[in-house]
């Protein structure tokens, strides 16, 4: 190990400092600034962080009724780092950073880690034989870097249009242009990377993006790239002087931001078993049916927050109902017309908030559902399927709680102290958040009543 760090030092001799990162269970990166020795310590497996760096709301409290808190007197886990993640830091000369998470006293997967939650569907997999090969795509908002007098997002001023756009113009290549110094930013920050953007598009709204993430073989490794990407969308909008946001429904009016996954599985060899005729076609609907009757129950793992249920409404190109179908972009997951080894299926309901982690963890235990059931799928929509289906998703996050706690399922491919744990952590979030008291109770109710 010693060895790789020295070349790597010698390949970037101005390195000086390390960012520590840590994906909590609500995505957000937690961690450390290293200097040099730190990180020889951390490879070395001499750190130590506290547990309860997984017992987090989104604002960074800490949530007391987890049993990381006082259960266990907010006890240190030894760290350990993932040595292929160690990367330059683009946006910051001399830094690097490098991704970790905790594990137990004994060395062994610490339950609330996501990337030890991924890791263990990951293998599970593996010991069929399979390999998940995954690409993401991502929606965002590029912002004006002030707020409103209000506190409240606003667009940036174009100088095409000569003030806010406030034409959706989707596809346009010209709202590309218009945004060419933060898109080369981003570009040269993933490319430094090696993140592999395939493709960047002006999405439904003024100031919406989506950037496509080329397929990568093994999810834990591409889980890693989404969350290193959000950061880097962070830093490149900075760096242009923008705001970026990855709120699912920043703008009650405009469209919300989703975080679409695309997944296929493949031989020990490389080669997409879906794209194998009839055979594939039925591997790939076994593994629709299991993400479809698991995906109820994961609803809180791809809406963890309340600001996630105002992106999902009819008629808005997100899913209200757990439903399939060819090539159409109103079912929860979608079956692109692509043959052979491009044959993948695409899972559209989890928003542009939620942890990459977590959501790639509930489509690998759906597909293990589905291939353990060994059942094929309902018949896929036609149509529109926001006429054809009923809703029957947990549509507001106090029901989503509820069929997360409930679910029998989920313990079987998940442990059961994580599943308790992300459950305590949300329903903290949403007991916390409902005793605010917002701006519209004292507009309408504070002179009316």
């Amino acid at each position: 190990m010693s060895t790789a760090l020295e070349r790597f030092l010698a390949e970037h001799p101005l390195i000086e400092e390390v960012d520590l990162l840590v994906p909590d269970l609500a995505g957000i990166a937690r961690g450390k600034r290293l200097d040099l020795e730190g990180l020889r310590r951390a490879l070395a497996g001499g750190l130590t962080l506290p547990s309860t760096i997984y017992s987090l709301d989104t604002a960074g409290n800490n949530v007391e009724a987890s049993p990381l808190v006082w259960g266990e007197g907010d006890a240190d886990r030894p760290l350990r780092v993932a040595p292929e993640t160690l990367a330059p830091v683009p946006w910051r000369p001399g830094r690097a950073q490098i991704l970790g998470g905790l594990r137990e006293q004994d060395g062994g997967p610490f339950y609330a880690d996501p990337r030890t939650v991924l890791a263990a569907l990951e293998q599970r997999l593996e010991a069929q034989g399979l390999r998940p090969v995954v690409a993401f795509e991502y929606e965002f908002y590029l912002l004006d870097a002030a707020l409103d007098p209000r506190g409240r997002p606003q667009l940036a001023a174009s100088r095409r249009h000569g003030g806010p756009p406030s034409a959706i113009e989707v596809y346009s290549l010209e709202r590309l242009e218009d945004e060419a110094a933060f898109l080369d930013t981003l570009g040269r920050f993933a490319e430094a990377l090696g993140l592999g953007i395939e493709a960047t598009s002006a999405e439904f709204a003024p100031g919406q993006f989506e950037v496509n993430l080329r397929h990568t073989c093994g999810a834990v490794r591409a889980a890693d790239r989404a969350f290193v990407f959000e950061r880097c969308v962070r830093a490149a909008a900075e760096a242009v002087g923008r705001r970026a946001t990855f709120m699912a429904k920043p703008f009650a009016e405009l469209s919300g931001s989703g975080m679409h996954l695309h997944l296929s599985l493949a031989d020990p060899e490389g080669n997409n078993l879906f794209g194998r005729g009839r055979e594939g076609e039925e591997l790939l609907g076994r593994a629709i049916a299991g993400v479809l009757r698991l995906m109820p129950d994961c609803m809180l793992f791809f809406a963890p927050n309340a600001n996630s249920y105002r992106r999902l409404q009819p008629l808005s190109y997100a899913p209200i109902a757990a439903c399939w179908g060819h090539n159409n972009r109103t079912v929860a997951v979608r079956v692109p017309p692509a043959r052979g080894p491009g044959r993948r299926f695409e899972h559209r309901l989890a928003g542009a908030d939620a942890n990459p982690y977590l959501v790639l963890a509930a489509v690998l235990a759906g597909v293990l559902e589905g291939l353990a059931r060994g059942e094929p799928p309902p018949p896929p929509v036609e149509g529109n399927a926001y006429e054809r289906c009923p809703p029957d998703l947990p549509l507001s996050w106090e029901r989503a709680i509820a069929a997360f706690a409930d679910s029998p399922a989920l313990s079987r491919w998940f442990d059961r102290r994580f599943l308790d744990l992300y459950r305590i952590c949300r329903d903290s979030e949403r007991a916390r958040y409902r005793r605010e008291i917002p701006d519209r109770d004292y507009a309408w109710y504070l002179s009316a009543v």
